[in-house]
């Protein structure tokens, strides 16, 4: 038994509709959306941790500065990981529903 589930459970049981492509669609593009906004707050991390860093006065900021570089990878990984997952997701779903149609023919 698997504690966490990563993909979708359901079986597409017809080809895929006009209607249903351009849900394929929609979903294309807002996982494109949110793979750049996980980049835009990688990159906004970055520079405040690069800022931080600048700061030779205080030197209690350098822990922060440390925090934001490891909380920067990590949403970097994170939005690839998440982007890749749902990009495959797609496809399998797509893809198997033509080749059911295929099946029917």
């Amino acid at each position: 038994m698997k504690l966490l589930k990563f993909g979708r459970d359901f079986e597409p049981d017809e080809r895929v509709i006009l209607r249903d492509y351009l849900a394929i669609e929609r979903t294309r593009l807002a996982n494109e959306r949110t793979l750049l906004s996980y980049i835009r707050s990688s990159l906004y991390l970055l520079l405040g941790a690069i800022a931080f860093f600048q700061l030779k006065d205080f030197t209690n900021f350098k822990y922060l500065a440390l925090t934001a570089l490891v909380f920067s990878a990590l949403f970097f990984i994170i939005g690839i990981y998440r982007f890749l997952l749902l990009k495959r997701s797609l496809k399998r779903v797509y893809y198997r529903s033509e080749e059911m149609t295929k099946d029917k023919d």
